[in-house]
């Protein structure tokens, strides 16, 4: 409208803002108030945006990329390969079936067989930003529903590779020449034999697994030791850029290639810092995303054959659905999970702009065909929120077995029920304990140069900011049981406890304290669980004194027990206490004397009524010489 930068931000802010609102007001999806507000805003609605609707598209897209980095960050290597039947099987029989039905109608419909062949591809694609954002959105993804979306989405984006490889081969060559100049952003791959081309993509995906061990982190390091934390938000970014850039660059999707750097450093310290980094940017850019489909909805295309358009776009969603239908049951998935696979997966996909414009290029469609496809692709994904709505609110309520879809599969649980916060000396004790009870915590430390020393140790130690939200979701707080915070810095253990009591209330706390007047101010904030650091020592080495000195380790080990309780009980009492000098050292020494009364009377209570255990005179004796009679 007026062509100001400025201007188009605030119509995109204002229009996400209102839209999203709404929708979320009446119970839907997030992903419909970005659509309905791209629709809105776009050129053939109000017309905020104009023809660079296609630009900013191409823009978006990249918050795909960035998606798919995070999902591989959530898998490690181990995982993927467990997957490996699933992926290949479900979306194998997916792409398959969908292609094959896809042709058969629009041969049908009297399409060249190219022009077929290519449509066929396009349609096979599922939208993985809009499925696995309402998925997460539901808390979906780990059950048998989002695991077997996941594995078809992911052969998706596998095969696009190959897809985008087979097409050239449909082009003429006169063609070919004359796409030279059409296309502006030729590849590598472009002008290589086909051997080199497949030698070039083996090459790039082994540069991205090289890169990420032995340049990758170690930059990674070097950055968190600057302690500058947008140096790490743009060195985040830096490798999604160069990941993309590189895969874009030798022909092969961007988002697969960020999927692969993810999953390279998914075992990595920097894991969940870089998954609270990114995510942000993640979300700002899908719904960027999400808004450029619906202003890239082109109403004059639509006009001109609304019966044709609507026609081959519920066929497509239907004949998408049975073969949908028909994989779950294959794969023995229960009724609901199967209507839910079929409802959500049933769109075409962000990826069909990709193959359809490079299409175009080699000049395999023509202007009207490239039109109607792309509003189909953009219809299709307006309106699978919608449809998925239909089928959540009237068909599942009807079939009555929900509750199985929340059941978690064991194999892609990710999350522990414990979150250690600090590894130095004091909670590296905590975890070595934990673990040697085959109990493990998600281990979070603020120390780069720490980490990387333990990692090498083999301690599972993530590098992060553990006072941020983001990161402690990251780590799996939602599911979380327990957070140990052995840090030594009570700002920290403060930071963290405001954050999660606001969110998650049910998160027990056990906080390492260095002295009283920490404990006093954790007792105030409502913990209970509060652990001195220097108690249990101090009181180790003095009754080792003691025991050096004639007393009975029995006895002693007996009042080290009561010291703790009657100092914790006195800590409780002294907390809610006025903190004025004169009033706290008076009810402080009368705290001590009694506490010492306390003892001394169950010392001497203890010395002649039980005492008579461990180390007893007599039973030192009867060691000592085993000829002794009793």
């Amino acid at each position: 409208m007026t062509g100001s930068i400025l201007f188009e931000a605030i119509v995109f802010l204002a229009g996400a803002i209102i839209c999203v609102s709404i929708a979320k007001r009446l119970g839907l999806s997030s992903v419909i108030g970005y659509l309905l507000a791209g629709v809105l805003i776009g050129p053939y609605v109000l017309g905020f945006i104009g023809e660079e609707g296609q630009d900013i598209l191409h823009f978006a897209e990249f918050g795909v990329v960035v998606m798919l980095f995070l999902i591989g960050l959530e898998i490690e290597p181990k995982n993927f390969w467990n997957m490996r039947k699933t992926i290949v099987g479900m979306g194998g029989i997916q792409v398959g079936g969908t292609m094959l039905l896809s042709y058969i109608l629009f041969a049908a419909l009297g399409f060249d067989w190219k022009v077929a062949l290519v449509i066929s591809m396009a349609v096979a694609l599922s939208s993985t930003a809009i499925a696995l954002q309402t998925i997460k959105e539901k808390g979906l993804m780990n059950t048998t529903f989002g695991a077997s979306s996941f594995s078809i989405l992911l052969f998706q984006d596998i095969i696009v590779i190959f897809m985008l490889g087979f097409i050239p081969l449909l082009a003429n060559s006169e063609h070919k020449t004359s796409t030279k100049n059409h296309s502006e952003h030729a590849n590598l791959l472009e002008n290589l034999p086909v051997g080199l081309q497949t030698l070039a993509i083996i090459l790039s995906v082994v540069l991205i697994i090289v890169a990420g061990r032995y340049l990758i982190v170690p930059m990674l390091r070097k950055v968190a030791k600057t302690g500058v934390r947008e140096l790490l938000i743009a060195a985040a970014l830096l490798i999604v850029f160069g990941i993309s850039f590189l895969m874009e660059y030798v022909g092969i999707s961007p988002a697969l290639g960020a999927f692969l750097g993810g999953v390279v450093l998914s075992n990595s310290e920097f894991k969940h810092e870089l998954e609270s980094t990114l995510e942000p940017f993640k979300n700002l850019l899908l719904g960027l995303f999400f808004m450029a489909v619906g202003a890239s909805i082109n109403f004059i295309v639509i006009a001109k054959s609304p019966l044709t358009i609507g026609g081959i776009l519920l066929a497509i969603i239907v004949l998408k659905a049975v073969v949908l239908f028909i994989t779950g049951h294959i794969f023995k998935l229960k009724l609901d999970q199967k209507l839910l696979l079929t409802f959500s997966l049933a769109q075409i996909g962000e990826f069909a702009f990709v193959l359809l414009s490079f299409a175009f290029g080699l000049n395999i469609l023509e202007q009207e065909q490239m039109d109607m496809m792309l509003v189909i692709t953009a219809l299709s994904m307006s309106i699978t929120p919608i449809i998925s709505m239909i089928n959540e609110r009237l068909i599942l309520p009807k079939i009555g077995t929900k509750e199985s879809i929340k059941r978690p599969m064991d194999h892609i649980a990710k999350s522990q029920k414990i979150i250690l916060v600090g590894f130095g000396h004091f909670g590296s004790t905590i975890g070595r304990f934990l673990r040697s009870h085959g109990v493990e915590a998600t281990i979070l430390d603020h120390d780069s140069n720490r980490v990387d020393f333990l990692r090498k140790m083999g301690f599972e130690v993530y590098y992060g900011d553990a006072t941020r939200l983001d990161l402690l979701e990251s780590a799996g707080i939602a599911e979380a049981k327990i957070i140990i915070c052995a840090t030594n810095k009570l700002s920290v253990s403060k930071a963290i406890s405001k954050i999660v009591k606001e969110k998650y209330p049910h998160v027990e706390f056990m906080i390492r304290t260095k002295n009283r007047y920490d404990a006093y101010e954790l007792l105030n904030l409502g913990h209970q669980n509060i652990y001195r650091e220097s108690l249990e020592t101090s009181l180790t080495l003095a009754k080792d004194v003691l025991s050096k000195m004639g007393f009975r380790k029995y006895t002693l080990t007996r009042q080290v027990q009561n010291f703790i309780k009657y100092d914790e009980d006195s800590l409780r009492r002294l907390a809610s206490e006025p903190k004025r000098e004169d009033d706290y050292i008076f009810k402080a020494k009368k705290e001590l004397e009694q506490q010492e009364k306390f003892l001394n009377e169950d010392f001497k209570r203890g010395v002649v009524d039980y005492d008579n255990h461990w180390d007893s005179e007599h039973i030192r004796k009867a060691l000592e010489n085993p000829n002794t009679k009793k």
